[in-house]
Parts: C-alpha cells; sequence; structure tokens
C-alpha cells in the first residue's frame, strides 16, 4: 500500500520518532511511504513550551525524519499542507490536531484517513480547546498511542470510537548486555526546558537524594543546553544534542532512570530505558503505570521531588539482588513492545477500520 504521513514539522520529539519509525517499518514490509513536514518556522509551538525557561530558542537540529532516510518532502511555504502538496495514496496519517484538519479538506483520492493521536494537544491554554475537540471530532480512522490518552480524550470528547496501538521501542538501537549495579550509584534524565517535561522535578530530586547518598553520580541529555533558570545538580554529566547511537550508552550507564513529566502521551524514554536494562522511577503519566507495573521500576506521586528522592534512595541502596531482578523485569517488558509488532497492528487496523 501507499502510505503518506502529515507532520506540522521535523524535530527531535518522540512524535517525530514515532512517525519515523513507523516509516522505516512500513517500508520493511514493503509498503510504499512519504512523510510530508510543514517548512520550518521560528519560534515554533515547541519552543513556546519553553517558557518561562528559555530566554532565546535554540537553532534548528536536523530531525528524526531526516535523520531516519525515509522519503520525505519538505514543504516550501509556510502553512497549511494542501492536497496538491500530497500524492494519492491508500492511506494518509495526520499526527497533530491541524494535521487531521488539513487531511480532512482532501479528497478521497489522498487515501483512507486516519489520525494517529500522539497527544491531547490543548497545551496553550482554553483557546486552543475548542479547535483540538473539533479536530478530534472529524470522521476518520482514530488511533491513540497509549491507553492513559485515549481514556484522556474518551472522558474529554466522549464517542470517538478510537482505537489503540501502542507505541514501542527500537529494540536494535536500545539494548545492552546484563551488567552489575554501579559501586557509586548513577541516576539519569532527560533535560528538557519545557515545563511539561518536569525536569526540575528529577534535578531536585536529584540535589535531595544526595544529602542522604553523597555519592550519587547525575547524569543527563537533551535537545536544549542548561538554563540557570532551570539548573542541573552540581557536577551533573551532560550531553547536549547526543548522538541516535549513543543513547543506549547514556542509559546503560545508569543504575536509575526517572521519568518526571507532567504531560505526555506515552513517555518513549520509559521504554528505552528499560531496554537498557535500567529500572526506571517515573510518575503516573501516559504509558509510565502500564509499564513500570511489570516490576521493572517504581511509580511515584507526581510533583514530589521528596518521593522520588525517597524511591532513589531505595533502589541504589537496596540488595544487588533485588536491583538484578527489577533489571531483568525492565528488559523483559520492553521486549513485549517491538516495534515491528505495533506496525503489524496498526496496519490491521486501519485494514479492518472504515
Amino acid at each position: 500500500m501507499r502510505f503518506t504521513f502529515l507532520l506540522p514539522s521535523d524535530n527531535l520529539t518522540g512524535g517525530a520518532r514515532v512517525v519515523a519509525v513507523y516509516a522505516r517499518e512500513l517500508m520493511a514490509l514493503g509498503h510504499d511511504v512519504l512523510v510530508v513536514t510543514c517548512k520550518a518556522d521560528s519560534p515554533g509551538w515547541r519552543q513556546r513550551l519553553r517558557a518561562p525557561f528559555a530566554k532565546k530558542a535554540p537553532e534548528t537540529p536536523k530531525g528524526h525524519i531526516a535523520v531516519s532516510g525515509v522519503p520525505h518532502k519538505v514543504m516550501a511555504r509556510y502553512g497549511a499542507i494542501a492536497a496538491g502538496d500530497v500524492p494519492d495514496a491508500d492511506v494518509i496519517i495526520a499526527t497533530w490536531w491541524e494535521t487531521a484538519v488539513w487531511m480532512h479538506a482532501m479528497p478521497a483520492a489522498k487515501g483512507k484517513k486516519v489520525h494517529l493521536i500522539q497527544g491531547y494537544e490543548v497545551w496553550f491554554g482554553p483557546a486552543f480547546l475548542p479547535k483540538v475537540h473539533a479536530a478530534l471530532r472529524l470522521p476518520n480512522i482514530k488511533i491513540a498511542i497509549s491507553r492513559d490518552l485515549k481514556e484522556t480524550i474518551d472522558k474529554a470528547v466522549p464517542g470517538l470510537a478510537i482505537s489503540l496501538v501502542a507505541n514501542a521501542v527500537d529494540l536494535e538501537q536500545f539494548q545492552a548486555p546484563e551488567r552489575v549495579r554501579n559501586p557509586l550509584p548513577q541516576v539519569g534524565f532527560i533535560y528538557a526546558l519545557a515545563a511539561i517535561k518536569g525536569a526540575d522535578v528529577c534535578a531536585q530530586a536529584c540535589v535531595l537524594a544526595r544529602k542522604r547518598l553523597p555519592g550519587l553520580r547525575v547524569l543527563a541529555f537533551g535537545t536544549d543546553q542548561p538554563s540557570a533558570a532551570l539548573p542541573l545538580p552540581p557536577q551533573t554529566q551532560f550531553f547536549h544534542r547526543p548522538e541516535q547511537n549513543a543513547l543506549r550508552e547514556h542509559y546503560a550507564a545508569c543504575d536509575v532512570w526517572l521519568f518526571g513529566s507532567r504531560l505526555d502521551s506515552f513517555g518513549l524514554p520509559i521504554l528505552e530505558a528499560m531496554a537498557c536494562r535500567t529500572p526506571v522511577i517515573g510518575v503516573p503519566v501516559g504509558a509510565a503505570p502500564d509499564l513500570i507495573a511489570g516490576g521493572g521500576g517504581v511509580l511515584v506521586p507526581g510533583e514530589s521531588p521528596q518521593a522520588m528522592s525517597d524511591a532513589i534512595i531505595k533502589l541504589c541502596t537496596q540488595p544487588v539482588q533485588g536491583w538484578h531482578a527489577m533489571s531483568d523485569s525492565a528488559y523483559a517488558t520492553a521486549h513485549g513492545y517491538s516495534w515491528a509488532d505495533a506496525t503489524r497492528k496498526l496496519v490491521e487496523k486501519i485494514t479492518a477500520l472504515n
């Protein structure tokens, strides 16, 4: 079949990574794929989300679509993607509420219309809520990426008949051999200026944990440069925009990975860390409750650096056999979420539904 994906932009977000992986997996199954993205705009919506921490928008790096090497068309102009911008296809997939609106205006020749819902995208405030809800109500096949997201939207906009195909993890990219716990424990988290990502909660938890565990080491990486308004703990080993093939080394270097997002539709770093045999301390956001339920980590209340700190101390000081059991459970959980399986499920849903 011929698939077209519509993206508002190519970037280094989890949503763009998901589209890049689906495109690659669909091609491996013999399908034709094209990803169409808007012309890069500055400042974009993701830069606006970084307030109040960011003073200026950073330069735009090459995104996941470009890095993946899948067929990619970048619009030469700003604004909506129109029917004339995309080829005729069997399936067209919107990946953001605005792209769903653009897709709705396109003729049937552009393909069966699918809305891959990657978030409850009302982050900019009440003024956007009716627009997002109207986009969600448009007639098309709707597929959410996590149970939590599906339930959130079902509650906000009842009666949409949303299907579920959970995100997964690249088990070739994210892998690590069995290992022992570090003699000097190390925790890690993703640093991001966007308040919804909760890097401040993770950083505060590390500072608190060091009061009881002075030798605790901290590792972080992210696409944003550290800001004085959102400081990293002292002596943090920080990697700015690391190469994709280096990510597994960073995950595997840690004894515990922290997930503190205030708003997240799934939480891909949870699975990435688990695939590298690193237990996760996470808040009940996105897919965290489902993923951590398998024993590969600890769930803590949101907005509580103290609770996260307590969990850090527990995991880093428990008997080594306990840490190994948790590491094995994390690895087993991740291996239940392959992108090959997710892609087959996606195709099955699209084929079966109208």
